[in-house]
């Protein structure tokens, strides 16, 4: 009896829901139902009560931005805006991460994607909207995050090759102000807790922007390189520690302790059906992680040019990349990222795609088979994604 009444329910609503997908001819709308969805599920979905009833229409001057930029962004009616810091942070603030922690976070640690004359990583007081610079001197400081070992990771959206983009790693970024990095040494002076900061050769140089951290160290990341002339975009690549770093030691005290000093990096090739029919035209589906550089060998190693003498796959601009949480507490390996495609010149809207890599286990030994498909294919109204982000306890 009970079995009945949940199949009765079931359908009830399942009829339910297709009369709102039902459009004006009679014929199912797809889109529509999915629309009528969201509306009515918002707050179970995704934490908000209600939606904007349609995409926002406004454009703004630089200048009416500038006297109130509240206005840049358009919220539904149960959200509201507050702006942190205005006029004070750097002009071309990008990526954050929260400090000191997700739960409670006192501070922002943002990049500021401007020349080396400019600040490079400020600290920004979430509730004063203060900010301090810590390090001036980086080249499009872009790609950030908070480390499991409780260090601040930056990185530089800087090209390939002997000037190109470096990761550097900072420990105690609340006691670090006006360092100044000089970029063709890797070393840092002047300021308070120059000591505080490193460059990581071991990550080799490319565009950095997007970055999958799991907790031992291993790390996915994509160059943010475009097709040119025949040579394929940006590849996605993976850094194992020769040392990978373990959650219960807590805490590192020193940065000689983190798992970023020496490793091994791998590139991603799709395609091993028989003969492998890696190459153009494979982006999607199965492949293998091939070595790109090991040890010493991936000090400063260029690894977009790496990357293409070793056909890796390539893709038109990796941005920005997030953890599918759901998968890594079940222990598995799922990261999805953009390729932000080019709108205006090719109508390539982008797309966001998704990799597995096996257990964590597997993944740090590179025993498992990668695996890449589409989540999100690009079109006008959602084009050239740039940052993702996975919501806590929903799955989205």
């Amino acid at each position: 009896m009970i079995k009945r009444i949940g199949v009765a329910v079931g359908a009830c609503g399942l009829v339910g829901a297709l009369a709102l997908g039902a459009s004006a001819t009679g014929m199912f709308d797809f889109g529509l139902f999915v629309q009528h969805q969201l509306a009515r599920r918002s707050s179970s979905v995704f934490g908000v009560s209600g939606t904007l009833k349609h995409s926002s229409q406004a454009s703004i001057s630089e200048q009416e931005a500038q006297s109130d930029p509240a206005r840049l962004a358009e919220v539904a009616d149960s959200l509201q805006i507050d702006v942190v810091t205005a006029g004070r942070a750097g002009a071309s603030i990008d990526m954050m991460a929260l400090w000191p922690n997700d739960r409670n976070p006192r501070w922002l640690l943002a990049c500021n994607e401007e020349d080396p004359t400019q600040p490079g990583v400020q600290r920004i007081n979430i509730s004063t909207g203060a900010v301090a610079t810590i390090v001036t001197g980086t080249d499009s400081c872009d790609g950030v995050r908070r480390t499991p070992w409780h260090t601040f990771m930056f990185s530089e959206e800087a090209g390939r090759g002997p000037e190109g983009g470096r990761v550097y790693e900072l420990i105690d970024p609340l006691h670090t102000t006006d360092v100044t990095l000089n970029r063709d040494t890797g070393q840092f002076s002047g300021g308070q807790g120059a000591e505080n900061l490193v460059v990581r050769p071991a990550l080799g140089r490319l565009s950095y922007e997007g970055f999958a951290l799991y907790r031992n160290g291993v790390m996915y990341y994509g160059d943010e390189k475009r097709p040119f002339e025949g040579e394929q975009g940006g590849s996605y690549f993976k850094f194992v520690p020769s040392s990978p770093y373990s959650p219960s030691d807590g805490p590192i005290s020193s940065l000689d302790e983190s798992p970023w000093t020496e490793g091994s990096v791998y590139g991603l090739r799709l395609g091993i059906y028989e003969e492998p029919d890696y190459g153009q035209g494979t982006q999607q589906g199965f492949g293998e992680w091939i070595p790109v550089c090991d040890g010493e060998g991936c000090a400063d190693a260029d690894l977009t040019t790496l990357a293409v003498e070793q056909s890796a796959t390539g893709y038109y601009r990796p941005e920005d990349i997030d953890i599918d949480r759901a998968a890594e507490h079940d222990g598995r390996v799922r990261f999805c990222g953009n390729d932000t495609g080019n709108e205006d010149g090719d109508q390539y809207y982008g797309e966001t795609i998704c990799i597995t890599d096996g257990t964590l286990g597997q993944a740090t030994a590179n025993e498992a088979i990668p695996e890449a498909q589409l989540l999100v294919v690009g079109n006008p109204e959602l084009a050239m994604p740039d940052n993702i982000a996975y919501q806590p306890h929903r799955g989205n």
